[in-house]
């Protein structure tokens, strides 16, 4: 594989963004990786780098139409041809609906649903040329359904999920494979070990997601044959409920 065969990471965090980075780095990609800031991106620089990988990193505003327009010809410009993009900002919040602020509500959109479409649209914009191409939306258990204190997420979730149906529809005649993954559960970060110790101590028994194990799967979407393409992925520890 070209080393110069580029894919974009929307919202490379520390958890499940770095891994999909790391696992298509190793694969041979050119990675481009963003976070609002980009000096909280040095740590996964500084990882692929270790490994032999490349990796360029971006510090920008998913919910800015022009700066997602400028991104995207910046790395088809300087960098490569985009081949997989994978929006991964995730957004969650939790609030009691009457103390759900109509900011709270709206900025919630904006990183999980309007960030999403701007991204699918850039990817769309630069792959349809070449009739190819992977696009891949970061979901939730919000995707599906909502919760309580969980009404700004689970719309902008839900939002997200019919951006991709319509996506695929469009899209995969086509040649670009659109893809929806539903993470029903938690995952190895932090944040669930510092807010959920009861969770957390699951780990142990595989009970929560492991982000390279999220990232294996993305590989693998992006590897399908398109007569046997898959929309949409739930990945959930074995102990999760349906």
């Amino acid at each position: 594989m070209s080393r110069q065969q580029v894919a974009v990471v929307i919202g490379a965090g520390d958890a499940t963004g770095g891994a999909i980075a790391r696992r298509f780095a190793r694969e041979g990609f050119t990675l481009c990786v963003t976070r609002r800031n980009a000096d909280a991106l040095d740590p996964l620089r500084e990882s692929i780098e270790g490994d032999g990988g490349t990796v360029h990193t971006f510090g920008c505003d998913a919910r800015d139409e022009d700066t997602m327009t400028t991104l995207f010809d910046g790395i088809e410009r300087d960098i490569g041809p985009v081949t997989v993009v994978v929006f991964n900002i995730g957004a969650n919040v939790r609030f009691p609906i009457t103390e759900t602020t109509g900011r709270v509500y709206r900025k919630v959109w904006e990183m999980a649903a309007f960030a999403g479409f701007l991204t699918g649209r850039e990817a769309a914009r630069v792959m349809l040329p070449r009739q190819q191409g992977t696009i891949i939306f970061t979901g939730a258990t919000a995707s599906l359904r909502g919760g309580s204190g969980f009404s700004a997420f689970a719309g902008a979730k839900f939002a997200l999920r019919a951006l991709a149906q319509s996506m695929a529809r469009e899209l995969g005649p086509q040649g670009i494979h659109v893809a929806h993954s539903i993470i029903d559960g938690a995952i190895d970060t932090d944040f669930i070990r510092d807010n959920f110790p009861d969770r957390y101590a699951l780990k142990d028994q595989d009970g929560i997601l492991n982000p390279d194990h999220i990232a294996e799967q993305y590989l693998q979407l992006h590897r399908q044959p398109r007569d046997a393409w898959t929309h949409e992925l739930d990945l959930r520890p074995w102990l999760e409920t349906f």
